[in-house]
């Protein structure tokens, strides 16, 4: 491939370093014409789903800015593509690469549902909101095959337990049934990011998720049928979709969203390297200022990784989006609020099947 020929329908434009380690998987091709779909040649090479099998699923997390104690994700890796993702580094772990590899090579976790009940069965679990997902998307593609995600949310309600959502992507409406079964217990919170009004923004930073004309439907349908959505304006990229915080926050309220939030973009780990290679081949007239304004954000580098900084920025940059996106809440977000998930129905469920035996 030539230095600067970009790879369509991928975010990642190279492979980085990986500590590759020798899986058996089968090779599927279901979104290589995606792309065509979208005016686009898609790349050649095939998206591969590899079985895995974790021993648990449901992790405590641990980072206090993070905004969840738990989460769990069906799947590693995603094929969404988003080039500024945070979890491309998680795929290291597994030993692969953060680049490529993490957008064509997807780890499925096939048991999640059975660990999940097993999870919530032991008297030892006092429920906690769990978030499907803190890591990848939870509807990536992969999930159209596979179908964990609806599963886990039938153990969700199965046992009445409170759970969050993070996508990105419209398939969400396919659970339309479950979802409004827990949102009548207040047992669900939805989060739908959506980081662009611009298609051709959306097309080269998130190659191959929902569109954004979607993704507000989406908003739309879940609100529609009282399920409460936060929107998510994130990350918040200087010189690439910062301008857009007002416009953005606007269209969700007219969509019926309850709450928005943000993070400031951070280049962390291997991320820095993939990101400066994508921005240098996708958008090379605004590359060098657009890395600049990231790196003036974290104090002249492309990540902070200190807790209560590293997602929301410092300096004259970061003071000016977190003023725009205080004027978008006051503005069109002063009286709504996401409503609290009921922690207390699981108990009762657990209480009432212990007497049974």
């Amino acid at each position: 491939m030539k230095t600067n020929q970009v790879i369509k329908g991928r975010g990642a434009q190279s492979k980085s370093d990986n500590r590759f380690s020798s899986i058996h998987y089968e090779m599927r091709d279901d979104f290589l014409e995606y792309c065509r779909v979208e005016g686009d040649e898609a790349d050649d090479n095939k998206t591969q789903y590899i079985k895995v099998f974790p021993k648990t699923i449901v992790n405590k997390v641990e980072s206090p800015d993070i905004g969840m104690t738990y989460s769990m994700n069906p799947y590693q890796g995603c094929e969404h593509g988003c080039i500024y993702c945070y979890a491309r580094n998680s795929h290291e772990y597994w030993g692969y690469g953060a680049g490529l590899d993490f957008e064509r090579r997807i780890l499925v976790k096939q048991d999640a549902p059975k660990l999940l009940e097993q999870k919530l069965k032991s008297k030892h679990w006092e429920a906690h909101p769990i978030v499907l997902s803190g890591n990848t998307d939870c509807y990536q593609p992969a999930e159209k095959k596979f179908q964990i995600t609806r599963q886990c949310l039938e153990v969700f309600l199965k046992y009445k337990h409170p759970v969050g959502m993070i996508t990105k992507n419209a398939l969400i409406t396919r659970d339309l049934d479950l979802l409004k079964e827990l949102a009548e217990n207040q047992l669900i919170a939805v989060n739908i990011s959506i980081t662009s009004l611009s298609e051709t923004t959306r097309r080269v930073l998130e190659p191959r998720t929902a569109t954004i004309k979607r993704r507000f439907e989406t908003v739309k349908t879940l609100t529609d049928h009282g399920i409460p959505v936060n929107v998510m304006i994130a990350p918040v990229i200087p010189s690439i979709n910062s301008h857009e915080i007002l416009p953005l926050a606007k269209k969700a309220s007219e969509m019926g969203a309850s709450s928005i939030a943000f993070t400031v973009v951070r280049l962390n780990g291997a991320i820095g390297q993939i990101f400066t290679d994508w921005i240098s081949k996708t958008m090379p007239d605004r590359a060098e200022k657009v890395i600049h304004q990231i790196q003036e954000c974290h104090g002249g580098t492309l990540n902070d990784s200190r807790y209560g900084v590293r997602t929301r920025g410092e300096g004259k940059i970061a003071e000016q989006i977190h003023h725009l996106f205080h004027l978008a809440k006051h503005k069109y977000f002063r009286d709504k609020k996401m409503p609290p998930l009921n922690r207390t129905l699981h108990e009762q469920f657990k209480n009432g099947q212990l007497k049974l035996f």
